[in-house]
């Protein structure tokens, strides 16, 4: 902006100092031009007037004048045809690159011709427009740069402000002398901010209270649920309901815990070295015993690949990563594959909606192919909160993956 400003000051005041040349050189070469049509009738006045007492005097004092005289009983003379053929008035002609300015007269006897060599004024006024364009040039160039330290001094502010923005400063935004302009700007920024923290604070409770008003009653209903399925002599159908209710809770537990990480700030509370193929058969061996459903796991991951990392939040990654897999696999296995410090899951399902992959870590976004839940949007919160980057996709063959860069947890390979 500060160079925008700059160059736009510059080219203003070059074009208004080259429009003010251009119209003052206009004007002095008119008067100019006056200058040498009153200096040649003039001169060829009184050229005429001392010819009838001294005829040798009448001729001018400067080397840039001639002054002919064409008898009218004796045309004869040494007058240049150029010249013996103008009518009488002023004339402006060239002979070769040489312009003249030229007088012709008559009286009774005689006809006079004043001619004017205007080289000398044509030098000054080309000396004129080089000091002129050299003079523009300088002083836009002085406004280029005083332009632009300027800029810089009245835009400081404004970089200071960008600066705290950027940094998530917790103090105000106004800073004393700021400018009115900013300092409404600054004003917004704080009152946004307030707002922004009063909506964060507001979820975080929301859901923190939901999740512990919802624990207690849903660890009775299991606890009930459990105790149903287990009586001797009930009908199969009210164990398999009871098992039901009890997967149900399950859920709906998890789905708590969900809304009450993603409330606070996911931060890892304990650092352990995890294998990183030893968590994902894990993880993948619970969910085939919650829900099993025919899939199979593609382990490409080596052996004692180690990572330093929270096991509770890396558990929930890879629980809601490989969760979503095989909800979604139509049939073949999951691939896990580790390339570099890359893990990518993916299936072989539809894979995510074009249109979609913009917003799918977005909470409860609506897609094409229906509501997206907190799954995706949990891992994008862990993964932020632990230093590891989550991408997702779809694959040239058909299906979506999911990859988390987990290089910052990396031990050894």
């Amino acid at each position: 902006m500060r160079l925008r400003i700059a160059v736009s000051l510059a080219l203003l005041a070059l074009a208004v100092i080259i429009v003010q040349s251009l119209l003052l050189i206009w004007f002095l070469d008119r008067k100019e031009e006056e200058f040498i049509q009153r200096q040649l009738g003039q001169q060829i006045e009184h050229s005429m007037l001392v010819w009838r007492k001294s005829p040798d005097a009448a001729f001018p004092n400067t080397p840039s004048m001639w002054l002919y005289r064409i008898d009218k009983q004796n045309a004869s003379g040494d007058v240049p045809p150029t010249f013996a053929s103008l009518a009488v008035g002023e004339h402006e002609i060239y002979i070769g690159d040489t312009e003249y300015h030229v007088a012709v007269r008559e009286d009774e006897s005689a006809r006079y011709i004043l001619a004017y060599d205007v080289g000398d004024h044509e030098s000054r006024l080309d000396s004129l427009v080089q000091i002129t364009l050299l003079g523009s040039g300088l002083l836009g160039l002085f406004t280029l740069i005083a332009g632009y330290l300027l800029a810089g001094h009245l835009t400081r502010q404004l970089d200071n402000l960008a600066i705290q923005v950027a940094n998530d400063g917790h103090g105000s935004f106004c800073a004393p002398k700021m400018e009115s302009e900013l300092l409404a700007v600054a004003r917004a920024l704080d009152q946004s901010r307030d707002r922004q923290i009063a909506a964060l604070e507001r979820e975080r409770l929301f859901g923190a209270n939901l999740a512990h008003e919802l624990r207690t009653p849903l660890t009775a209903i299991r606890t009930d649920a459990e105790l149903l399925a287990a009586l001797s002599g009930v009908p199969d159908g009210v164990t398999r309901r009871g098992a039901r209710i009890v997967t149900a809770v399950d859920r709906i537990n998890a789905l708590a815990n969900s809304l009450l990480l993603l409330a606070r700030d996911a931060r890892p509370v304990s650092s352990e070295q995890i294998d990183l193929k030893m968590a994902l058969l894990e993880v993948w061996s619970s969910l085939q015993l919650a829900a099993p459903n025919g899939s199979g796991l593609q382990l490409d991951i080596p052996e004692n690949y180690m990572l330093q990392a929270d096991p509770a939040l890396l558990d929930l990654v890879l629980r809601n990563v490989l969760d979503n897999a095989q909800r979604y696999n139509d049939e073949g296995d999951i691939r896990c594959e580790l390339n570099g410090s890359v893990l990518r899951i993916s299936d072989n399902g539809q894979g995510f909606a074009d249109e979609d992959l913009a917003r799918i870590f977005d909470r409860y976004y609506i897609g094409s192919r229906g509501v997206n839940g907190l799954g995706l949007a949990l891992v994008q919160h862990i993964c932020q909160a632990c230093g590891w980057q989550v991408s997702a996709g779809n694959s040239a063959h058909g299906g979506g993956w999911v990859s988390i860069d987990l290089a910052a947890s990396v031990l050894a390979a």
